[in-house]
């Protein structure tokens, strides 16, 4: 596996490649790894001649009440998982690698952005469509490979490739789960022991979406405030966004008669956890709404931004 930071000299290496009609799948990451970007990279080797993983910490998506600082890195350990996973080429650039000089230009999509995880941490999603614009740009995959615990995310990123017509295949891979169903993430490392036992709580909010809905409730203001209700049957959880939306358009619902996505972001301690889950309400089937490059045109949202707690 070959390590570049420089832009221009990856560039070069997969001009070179591409000429010889080899195919470039790429995972961008933040680093950390674990088994969720693992499943990633593995579907990235299956479906590409060359693997480029991007490991870089991106200052554009953090607030100002953020410390990107404490965010948790570990090149050289991400880097031995790499390797032995048979990726080809790992692209860690630096902050002035990758903004030499103060950005300009901003990937914005504001109504989807301004939504969710966008209410809550205002012009991250901005910085999120920019930095994988650039890595667009740099890197000219024919498939990019992204998780779907971030679901908003994965729906910007296609509406964002659908509306600027990038030659990118956006691929989405089902959320990578802990034996007692707690999503994998970067930041569960900043979980004490006590928290991470109260954290089940999160996926236990979905499976109690899931069965609300198979009993029946229909009503989304309704499985909104019982959802809450639950969260808060654990003192060390507390919900920030319960929210019951359009599973393609992320468009508040007023009742479950389409497939929906549950979205939830619930701070235990100082750290906030995301998880999701699509649901459809009597049909039943295939739960996977987000198709590959593909969201509904009409994204305009309205109403409010899902049930928002407040204490």
């Amino acid at each position: 596996m070959r390590v570049f930071s420089s832009i221009d000299e990856l560039r070069h290496t997969l001009d070179a490649l591409r000429r010889q009609g080899r195919t470039v799948g790429l995972v961008p990451t933040m680093g950390y790894l674990h088994a969720g970007h693992m499943k990633l990279v593995a579907r990235a080797r299956a479906e590409n001649d060359i693997v480029v993983v991007s490991i870089f910490v991106n200052p554009l998506q953090f607030g100002p009440a953020e410390d990107l600082s404490k965010y948790p890195r570990d090149l050289e350990r991400d880097a031995a998982m790499l390797k032995q996973a048979g990726v080809n080429f790992l692209f860690s650039p630096g902050v002035e690698d990758m903004y030499p000089r103060p950005m300009q230009t901003v990937v914005d999509l504001p109504d989807l952005g301004g939504e969710l995880e966008g209410a809550v941490r205002p012009g991250h999603f901005a910085g999120v469509a920019t930095v994988v614009t650039k890595l667009f740009n740099i890197v000219q995959p024919q498939t990019a490979y992204f998780g779907e615990k971030d679901y908003q995310q994965v729906v910007i990123i296609k509406r964002m490739v659908e509306d600027l017509a990038v030659p990118v295949r956006v691929i989405s891979v089902p959320t990578v789960r802990d034996s007692d169903g707690l999503a994998l993430s970067s930041r569960n490392v900043y979980l004490s022991p006590d928290e991470r036992r109260a954290a089940v709580i999160v996926p236990q909010t979905l499976d109690e979406a899931e069965r609300l809905v198979g009993e029946g409730l229909t009503n989304a203001e309704e499985l909104e405030a019982k959802l809450t209700a639950f969260i808060e049957r654990e003192p060390l959880a507390k919900p920030e966004v319960v929210a019951v939306r359009d599973a393609e358009t992320l468009a508040p619902v007023a009742s479950v008669e389409q497939p929906i996505v549950v979205a939830l972001f619930v701070r235990i301690g100082t750290t906030r956890l995301l998880d999701n889950k699509v649901i459809r309400s009597w049909a039943g089937g295939d739960n996977n709404v987000i198709r590959d490059n593909k969201v509904t045109r009409d994204n305009r949202i309205a109403g409010q931004p899902g049930k928002r707690v407040t204490k």
